[in-house]
Order: C-alpha cells, then structure tokens, then sequence
C-alpha cells in the first residue's frame, strides 16, 4: 500500500523519496516498479530527512501500534520545528490523541489520518479522512488533494476532519459502518440460503439486480460476482470458501466507543 501511494503521488507531479528499514526492500522497488520515476530510494532515516524540503512532510505506512511509536522517536532527533509527520495506518484514535499531543510538544507537527480504499485505492485514489495538527493541512493540502479519489464533479475525496485524533476515529468509524455491511450480506445470504432454499445462481441473480438499484456499492457488487465464481473443475467456489473472516480491531473499537459514549450503533 505504501508503494502504491508513492507511485499516486509521483504521477501527480511529486518527487517523493521513501525509506523502508528492510533497505532491500527500498532497491527492490527503485530498480523495479519505480525504475525512471522521480521517487528518491533512501536507505536510512537520515538520507531521507535530508532529501526532504521544510518544512517535510515525512508520512509513516506502518503497522498500528508500537511500531509507531518507534518510528515516531527515531524520526523527532532529525527533524525541524514545523516539520510534520503523517501516521497513515489504521492507529487507534486515543493513540493519535497522545501521539500528537507528544509530537507538537517538540514543536513539530502531527497529522492522523484515515485512508481508504486498499492497495488500489492507494495507488488510483484513495479517500482521506486527515485530522490533528491543524496548522499542518495547509501545507498537506495540495498533496491529498490531489492524490485522493474524486466524485463526478471533481471533488477531491479528503477534506480536514478536526483536530487531535478526529482522522483516525472518522477512519474507525467508517469501517465500522463496513463490517456493519458486510454482517448484513452474511445474514441475507444465510436467509437466501437456508431459509429460502436459493442456489447460487437465484441468489446472484439478486444481487445483479439490487446492485442495479440505491444498494449499488462495492460490497454487493464483489458478492454478486463470488456468488458466480467458479473454479476449474466447474465448482461454485462460493461453496468451497471456509465460513471464517479477519478483521484488524476497528469494528471492535467502534463498538467499544459507541457503548464509551452511551450511543446506539444501529
């Protein structure tokens, strides 16, 4: 994902420089998908700080949680006051609330925002959802802007969402609302199934025709295709597909927050 948001933001006209710890990893990708591009590969935290213009704008693609931290710390010891950095993973909110509280306190900047749409929402246009140092989005602005997804009148998908954590909770939020979606297809695809005795084909038929309608949407529509999908054997695929599902904590956190604040989540 993270490389897919640098290949966004290079074609948008940004020369952008990126850094991994594993250096390999950075090489890999200069003398492969980013080969002739303006991209910068950096292989210390230093190089990139310094290939940076102030103020910088140094945006973290890392797991949620002490990893960030880290990075965070490791990053403070190089930068200038005004300088701003970006956690773009899925962090939980309380978490942005104190890393931006300990960041400004250095005299720097903090941005935690939600990003959405994946590894090809990343690199064609994601949506943004940016909160906390809100001296920070003027200059980070242009860049969002331009790297977001658009609506059909050429709004930009991203707009600022308040300060400290908001980003990150409106991120919450919103695939809380997804798992949300997604309990609800499992349930309707139960009751097809068992209650009304449908076959694969009756129920994608279904889902062809509600996804012609007000229930359009990238979930109906991935369900209408899995309920044709079949294998090279002729299997309905859908049938062979283990009855189990990860998820990465934010439908609990939403959860948990809404019963924090008294607040039906239905």
């Amino acid at each position: 994902m993270g490389e897919n948001l640098i290949l966004n933001m290079e074609s948008k006209g940004f020369t952008v420089a990126c850094f991994n710890r594993t250096v390999s990893k950075v090489d890999n990708f200069i003398n492969g998908r980013a080969k002739g591009k303006n991209i910068i590969g950096c292989k210390s935290i230093e190089q990139l700080v310094a290939s940076l213009k102030t103020p910088r704008k140094v945006m973290l693609m890392v797991k949620a949680g002490p990893a960030v931290d880290s990075f965070i710390d490791k990053l403070l010891v190089h930068l200038d006051d005004g300088d701003i950095i970006i956690d773009g993973g899925n962090s939980h909110f309380p978490d942005t609330i104190r890393r931006t509280e300990y960041v400004e306190s250095s005299g720097k900047l903090y941005i935690g925002t939600g990003v959405s749409g994946g590894e090809e929402g990343a690199l064609k246009g994601p949506a943004i959802m940016p909160g906390g140092s809100r001296q920070a989005w003027e200059s980070i602005k242009p860049i969002f802007h331009k790297i977001a997804a658009h609506t059909d009148d050429g709004q930009p998908c991203c707009d600022w969402v308040g300060e400290n954590g908001a980003g990150h909770f409106v991120k919450m939020v919103h695939n809380g609302i997804e798992y949300g979606d997604m309990q609800m297809i499992c349930e309707v695809y139960q009751m097809m199934k068992q209650g009304l005795g449908m076959s694969n084909e009756q129920m994608h038929e279904v889902f062809c025709e509600w996804n012609k309608a007000e229930l359009d949407s990238y979930l109906i529509e991935i369900t209408r295709d899995i309920l044709a999908y079949k294998d090279e054997d002729g299997n309905e695929v859908v049938d062979l597909i283990l009855d189990t599902a990860g998820q990465k904590g934010t439908g609990k956190w939403t959860a948990i927050a809404a019963l924090d604040a008294g607040q039906p989540l239905t």
